[in-house]
């Protein structure tokens, strides 16, 4: 050790203080890897850098963070949408109530898709919705058909239990794609019974939100659980849904989730702050509404 020192620019101390901090960042990484390890078994495909938002570790940045899970096998694979459940051939569409429309408070928008899930030797079916501005999701269904009775009917009921949407509110805004589902009469009288104005996309960019959301429940919840049954594809769609809502940090949200950031929203609303416009502000690249162009259909879509 005494020849290491004569090594010019090296002092003892010098030394001494680069090998404290070696081994405190050893340290660190051997405390965050059980972290990375469980917070991985509740949400399959939480990114790297999500995990980060959500452990704030101290001692160790964004980029070298997301470094050192990738380097132990915790980087994500994409994977790609092949099977399009909307069939809205000679479909009356609504129109599309969010040109335009800036999108600023809770419970102003909703936005709902259906999307397949193949179990055993057959398809079911995952109904979600939810609230554009906050990314909570309020409704949320499995089923063994693409009946209306079993995918955007029970969805909606539940959504307006949750989200406490009374009769006649005329308040909210229900976004979809052109599925005959958000168009049968049962929903449709559904709707009008609580005032909720009903909204379609001309394409399925239209409906990105709610397209993104679903499949990030699928890939990176539901199917990492490898549900056997149709029992257990509803429970862990129930359970995909509540990691979602109350422990999934969102950086379009301030970094916080879906939950706390509504709280957040709600107080603020509640106590009349003036504040209400600048946090909320934090959305506004994500919720004004923008027509997007039609892309190829030779493109690829890959989910979040």
């Amino acid at each position: 050790m005494n020849d290491l020192y004569t090594i010019p620019s090296i002092t003892r101390q010098n030394f001494h203080q680069r090998y404290k901090i070696m081994l405190a960042k050893e340290e660190l990484k051997e405390q965050l890897l059980p972290l990375i390890k469980k917070l991985r078994i509740s949400h399959p495909k939480m990114s790297a850098r999500t995990m980060y938002i959500k452990l704030v570790p101290q001692g160790i940045g964004r980029d070298a963070f997301e470094h050192f899970a990738f380097e132990n096998g915790y980087k994500l694979v994409k994977t790609k949408r092949f099977i399009n459940t909307t069939d809205s051939t000679g479909v009356v569409r609504f129109p599309n109530l969010l040109e335009g429309l800036t999108i600023n408070k809770p419970n102003q928008v909703l936005v709902s898709d259906i999307t397949y899930y193949w179990l055993v030797d057959r398809y079911y079916y995952i109904t979600l919705i939810m609230d554009i501005y906050t990314r909570f999701i309020p409704g949320c269904y499995a089923s063994d058909s693409l009946m209306t009775i079993n995918t955007t009917l029970p969805a909606l009921k539940l959504a307006i239990n949750t989200l406490g949407i009374t009769r006649n509110s005329d308040c909210t805004i229900l976004h979809s794609d052109g599925g005959g589902q958000y168009y049968s009469k049962p929903f449709i009288k559904l709707t009008k019974a609580y005032g909720i104005k009903n909204s379609m996309g001309q394409i399925v960019y239209d409906n990105s939100h709610a397209e993104r959301v679903i499949e990030t429940i699928k890939n990176y919840y539901i199917e990492p659980y490898n549900p056997k049954n149709f029992q257990q594809l509803k429970k862990y769609l129930t359970m995909a849904v509540r990691m979602y809502n109350f422990e999934r940090p969102h950086s379009s949200l301030n970094k916080l989730t879906p939950y706390d950031f509504e709280q957040q929203i709600n107080k603020i609303m509640v106590d009349k702050r003036p504040q209400l416009h600048v946090f909320a502000s934090v959305l506004t690249k994500n919720t004004s509404y923008k027509q997007k162009e039609k892309r190829s259909k030779k493109e690829k879509v890959y989910t979040l």
